[in-house]
């Protein structure tokens, strides 16, 4: 057990690995929330332990079965972000392969974190049935109002449409290793919420109104009742007039040793202009690229995630990217000049820049790839839809 704070509601509360489990006497979905896996964003773990427990002391009739998992216990006890690794950057397969193969004491309390969290998820979906759904809940250091990240495939944005909240695409695009790019390369539907800033009390009272919707949106609740209707106007009231889909185009890289800080006073969505002044590095101005929206300023310490940039995506793409990947099109993509296949599973493809630079990352994303620079003249573009177990889905009423 370890003890957590919580500066928000000024409350320790003492949580294991596994905070809570709830078995529903009734077959449904498998429900996974994840809440801390920042040590200074604590107010998913708390609002988890409050739903858990309204949950059961109400003795509500539910179907499937509900988890909620504490993330880095190490670093939520001492209310920092992480030990020496950021634990939410480690979760690609061969970081896994070494640590999992790495004895104990060759590991940081980060990527022993890891193991434990590998080890409790590999149990849970290998002992209980699908569909799984995986939520991971987040906070901000500045502030902010709720939003959803979602990996750019289908399946999420059908789920994630559910929501009256802001949905970002495309940031597996930029970030290495996050937990949920590895379960979405499992096949599952996973998504992060970000509730608001790390110690404000909205947060909390946001997370607990994310966890909720999610129950009902996922099954687990067959019928909507008024408290529904009260925690679905919690999320919306704050969002009316961002309830779209972005993606991000820039992202903002902090390099080691580098003496990096935010122009103060930058909010979560808020506009910004070409070669408007957003940050400083070593002293020196750094200016947005183009105009878009700002996106997660960083206003802590530990982090190289220096600032994103966003832009609305137009429904007319959104529907044309839809159709194009059910007839699945992009099967055609390596008969064009500098395209070919990466490897023989054909979810991921190699492109030479120099022979294929008329096609603009625009026209991958269109069909769910999302690129990583390879080298000086090559990218890996992968997609997440060949992964996609819509079979597992195929009866949830949000898909039909």
């Amino acid at each position: 057990m370890r003890k957590i704070y919580s500066k928000a509601l000024d409350k320790n509360l003492e949580v294991s690995r596994i905070i809570c489990k709830i078995e529903g006497k009734k077959p449904g979905p498998t429900i996974i929330f994840m809440g801390g896996i920042h040590g200074n964003e604590p107010s998913g773990v708390f609002a988890l332990q409050q739903v858990f427990s309204e949950i059961k002391k109400k003795k509500k009739d539910i179907f499937g079965s509900l988890f909620a998992l504490s993330g880095n216990l190490w670093a939520l006890e001492k209310g920092v972000r992480y030990q020496k690794e950021d634990l939410n950057r480690l979760w690609t397969e061969d970081s896994i392969k070494k640590i999992i193969k790495s004895g104990n004491n060759q590991l940081s309390e980060d990527a022993l974190q890891l193991k434990e969290i590998y080890k409790t998820l590999v149990a849970i979906i290998e002992n209980h049935s699908p569909p799984f759904y995986f939520f991971d809940l987040h906070t901000t250091s500045g502030e902010t109002i709720p939003f959803i990240t979602v990996n750019d495939s289908l399946l999420n944005r059908k789920f994630t449409k559910q929501y009256p909240l802001p949905l970002v695409l495309g940031i597996e695009e930029y970030l290495e290793g996050p937990l949920l790019s590895y379960i979405n390369e499992l096949g599952y539907v996973a998504f992060g919420y970000e509730a608001g800033q790390h110690d404000a009390l909205s947060a909390i009272e946001n997370h607990v109104a994310f966890i909720y919707l999610s129950l009902y949106f996922s099954g687990v609740f067959k019928e909507k009742d008024p408290a529904f209707y009260q925690y679905f106007e919690v999320l919306a009231k704050s969002s009316i007039h961002r309830i779209h889909f972005y993606e991000i185009f820039f992202r903002y890289q902090i390099l080691p040793r580098e003496h990096f800080k935010m122009q103060p006073g930058f909010v979560n969505f808020q506009p910004v202009k070409k070669d408007q002044v957003v940050a400083f590095s070593n002293n020196k101005k750094i200016k947005a690229i183009k105009t878009g929206k700002l996106f997660m300023p960083l206003y802590q310490g530990q982090g190289e995630d220096g600032f994103f940039l966003i832009k609305r995506v137009p429904k007319i793409f959104l529907k044309i990217s839809s159709v194009l990947r059910r007839v699945r099109f992009d099967k055609l993509l390596p008969l064009l000049p500098g395209v070919s296949w990466a490897s023989g599973t054909k979810n991921a493809l190699l492109v030479n820049k120099k022979i294929a630079w008329l096609f603009a990352r625009e026209f991958f994303h269109l069909l769910g790839y999302r690129s990583k620079q390879v080298n000086k003249t090559h990218l890996l573009v992968k997609n997440r839809e060949e992964a996609a177990k819509y079979e597992d889905y195929k009866n949830e009423k949000w898909l039909n």
